[in-house]
């Protein structure tokens, strides 16, 4: 008696199915062995680049990177297992790629950009910097861009291609900067008691260091009056501070001493016709 077309169902499937259950065993077990060993590893790894204080935004990238590349191989190994063809599924993954660098080449080049800052480290997450004509405090250091934020406390981006390739100027690098100020007196005006009233003055201020000295000198004789060139030493965080209380004190000292600060003074000659 010639079986049924049920039975001959029934009896291809149990075939079917005792000839792909070890590898569909294997590829089951390779697939929560590689998914648990992808994530060990990816947390020895930011372990160690935080043990070694490496840039969080970097870390964390190349957390990413390695997670979803062992992930990716897993998957391959998986459905290689299985039976299923790699080949041409690693060459769409290849086209794929290829195409995707090719209409991403702007964000590539900053992200290469953002490598090289995060790895050259010109700057870090609070410093006050100078770059591709504009002032801000880094509040945020992206694998394609950085965050500034403005003096009038605006939200600045700078893509990192055009950051990494242009003039950044490190305001916070050294820790103090110096207050750059132009003082001017008349010519009347006693030009050693105005040194020393500079020098007591800056010496009044808690915040000017002694370390660099500060620098008191004559800087040009002006049409109405003789410019003191004033710089004193500061940290960072009290730059605005110094340079208000030293104009408040100047003006109350030089009043006191009866020394007039001048105004600028323009002549007009009128020709009468």
């Amino acid at each position: 008696m010639e079986p049924t077309p049920i039975e001959l169902f029934i009896t291809s499937s149990k075939r079917i199915f005792l000839e792909y259950l070890p590898n569909f065993a294997i590829s089951l077990g390779i697939l929560f062995i590689g998914l648990w060993l992808t994530s060990i590893i990816t947390k020895t790894a930011k372990k160690i680049m935080i043990r070694r204080e490496v840039e969080i935004t970097l870390s964390t990238f190349i957390g990413n990177l390695i997670f979803w590349s062992l992930r990716i191989l897993v998957f391959i190994t998986v459905i290689s297992k299985l039976g299923i063809p790699t080949t041409s599924f690693v060459a769409i993954l290849g086209a794929a790629g290829l195409a995707i660098g090719l209409s991403l080449q702007g964000s590539l080049s900053n992200f290469a950009g953002g490598i090289l800052i995060i790895l050259m480290k010109p700057f870090k997450l609070g410093n006050f910097i100078e770059a591709q004509g504009v002032l801000g405090t880094v509040k945020e250091i992206k694998i394609f861009s950085t965050v500034l934020t403005s003096p009038e406390n605006k939200e600045i981006t700078i893509p990192n291609a055009s950051l990494s390739n242009g003039v950044i100027i490190n305001y916070s690098a050294n820790g103090i900067r110096r207050v750059d100020m132009t003082i001017a007196v008349g010519y009347d005006a006693d030009l050693q008691l105005v040194k020393s009233t500079l020098k007591n003055i800056l010496n009044s201020i808690p915040e000017v260091l002694e370390t660099p000295e500060p620098i008191i000198y004559i800087n040009d004789l002006g049409p109405s009056s003789i410019e003191f060139i004033v710089r004193p030493y500061t940290k960072n965080d009290y730059i605005l501070k110094v340079r208000s209380d030293l104009f408040e004190k100047c003006k109350m000292e030089f009043k006191k001493l009866d020394m007039d600060i001048p105004y600028p003074i323009q002549i007009e000659i009128q020709k009468q016709g």
